[in-house]
């Protein structure tokens, strides 16, 4: 009985180590193919890169299940591809929430980072829940389910905080009496 608990057990190892030289070989023939191509997708080779990275990363922990794919780079690549396009949904709304929240000109002689204080300090105005949920989404660019994974409260309350925060900022700080629109 010992001896076959060892053999399996070697054979465990032996099939793990195949797993592992084959999802190495995947790695080195489809790794700068990826970077080069997901860097014309996204414009960005670092993010490319990155985005490549979490991809294999995420394939590796389940070598056993794409390794029997009928084409496993195919399934990295679209991994990838949804990433980075999660980078750049991210990057667009952290864009648009600071050209909203912070998109006013300093006034004449004041250096921007007064004008950077100001905004600062109509955050800090807002309760606690709102406060954070702003400084999660928009500065630490998670999304809508990872705040809420990290606050521990549903989705439609982080939803609930962020409009009422975007709601008490507009009223703290209402638009340029010159501006249109």
């Amino acid at each position: 009985m010992v001896v076959m608990r060892v053999d399996s057990v070697e054979g465990e190892r032996l099939a793990g180590r195949a797993h592992t030289a084959e999802f190495d070989a995947v790695f080195v023939e489809s790794y700068p193919r990826l970077v080069r191509s997901l860097t014309v997708v996204c414009g960005d080779g670092e993010v490319a890169s990155d985005c490549v990275a979490d991809a294999f990363e995420r394939a590796y922990v389940r070598w056993r299940k794409v390794g029997r794919l009928d084409d496993p780079v195919g399934w990295i690549r679209r991994v990838a591809i949804n990433r980075a396009h999660d980078v750049h949904r991210r990057h667009r709304r952290r864009d648009r929430a600071v050209e909203r929240l912070a998109g006013r000109p300093a006034p004449l002689g004041e250096p921007p980072e007064v004008a950077d204080a100001q905004l600062l300090a109509v955050v800090g105005e807002l309760p606690t829940q709102q406060r954070t949920v702003v400084a999660l989404h928009y500065l630490d660019d998670l999304s809508v389910v990872e705040v809420a994974r990290a606050m521990g409260i549903t989705d439609g309350t982080v939803k609930y905080h962020l409009h009422q925060a975007r709601e008490r900022l507009r009223a703290a700080w209402p638009p340029d009496e010159g501006a249109s629109g």
